[in-house]
């Protein structure tokens, strides 16, 4: 479930939340070009009303680059094109749920399927799934974990959950 006190998961190449808010003229454009329509527009009231967020338990972005280029205000970084540098937030392995930490069960699902594998998630001596710093938070892992073992914190959060494993250190 997703944590509604955490800022939402923006597309990639957004700026920083508070900058970010103003310069969206919620267009949707961005949402238009998604083809895997993981981009959504946030209801409700306030300053994110109908701003653009990806909401990784239902879809995650497929980091296809098609967003920025479109974005006509500079919300999203127009000129980023490499997905291995998009940084849309932190992914965490929650060791209370992983099947890795409690009952023994080998899972590498969360590596497996990760859009920048090898990078964003690595396998500590070749068997546990660990996230590292490299993640760029598009939610792959979110959605395809059997156990709800992971979560992404946007952007602009930085404390990690309580039971998350400590980010992998890459050589």
């Amino acid at each position: 479930m997703t944590n509604p006190f955490l800022p939402p998961l923006r597309p990639p190449g957004a700026v920083a939340e508070k900058r970010f808010a103003s310069l969206c003229v919620r267009c949707g454009k961005c949402l238009e070009i998604c083809p895997h329509s993981s981009i959504k527009l946030k209801g409700g009231f306030g300053k994110n009303r109908l701003t653009p967020y990806v909401d990784a338990e239902d879809r995650p972005c497929h980091l296809c680059m098609k967003c920025p280029p479109v974005c006509p205000t500079g919300a999203l970084d127009q000129e980023l094109d490499d997905l291995n540098k998009v940084k849309m937030g932190q992914a965490y392995i929650l060791k209370d749920k992983c099947h890795n930490f409690t009952d023994g069960v080998m899972c590498s699902t969360c590596y497996d399927r990760c859009p920048i594998r090898g990078k964003g998630v690595v396998l500590e001596f070749g068997i546990t799934p660990a996230m590292t710093k490299d993640c760029a938070g598009c939610g792959v892992c979110v959605y395809v974990c059997p156990l709800d073992a992971v979560v992404v914190h946007p952007n602009g959060y930085d404390a990690p959950p309580l039971s998350a494993l400590p980010l992998a250190i890459q050589s």
